[in-house]
């Protein structure tokens, strides 16, 4: 079971998707969600959540007081189960404004669209280097001058390959996931 786990929605509980996606944990969000408090990166924020699943991570955002989010996920199930999460988000937040987007990452990062203060990038852990590196390029010209990513990726995995433009702030790992935050150059 997934929930909310703070905000306007704490507690709500988040369908999943039965297959097909990993989601993040509780504990893992929790502490992502308290540094991102304490670093006021989400009070306001237009938020991305590219390879969304559920889309738990932008809607804790919404919960805590994101302005926006845009979920992008292509798998239709899983897509369908983030558009119900949403509806739900909206009746706890109403103020909230949250898109859900059936298509695939790079298909949406190449739409007019953006810019964005917080991005989540929580790709399927077998999505090869030269992808993620392309799908990052791409959104590079999507971001606020102050934005930050959070990529989520298997700790097996190292850091991400990022384009120019883009640089590792800092990482966290939690057992066999870690968390780099990304910031433009």
């Amino acid at each position: 079971m997934t929930r909310i786990i703070a905000g306007a929605a704490g507690s709500l509980t988040l369908a999943v998707p039965d297959a097909g996606t990993r989601p993040t944990s509780d504990r893992v969000r929790e502490s992502l969600f308290g540094a991102l408090e304490s670093g006021d990166r989400i009070l306001g924020a237009a938020v991305l959540d590219l390879y969304a699943g559920s889309g738990a991570l932008a809607l804790e955002a919404i919960s805590r007081g994101a302005a926006s989010a845009d979920l992008v996920e292509k798998a239709p199930r899983a897509a369908t189960v983030a558009e119900r999460n949403a509806r739900a988000i909206t009746r706890a937040v109403p103020r909230a404004r949250v898109r859900v987007h059936r298509a695939a990452a790079d298909a949406f990062l190449r739409t007019p669209t953006g810019p964005f203060d917080l991005v989540f990038v929580d790709p399927p852990y077998d999505l090869d280097e030269t992808s993620l590196t392309s799908t990052l390029g791409l959104l590079a010209d999507r971001l606020t001058e102050d934005a930050l990513v959070v990529v989520e990726r298997a700790t097996r995995s190292g850091e991400p390959a990022l384009p120019g433009g883009l640089v590792v702030e800092r990482s966290k790992r939690y057992g066999d996931t870690t968390l780099w935050w990304v910031t433009p150059a």
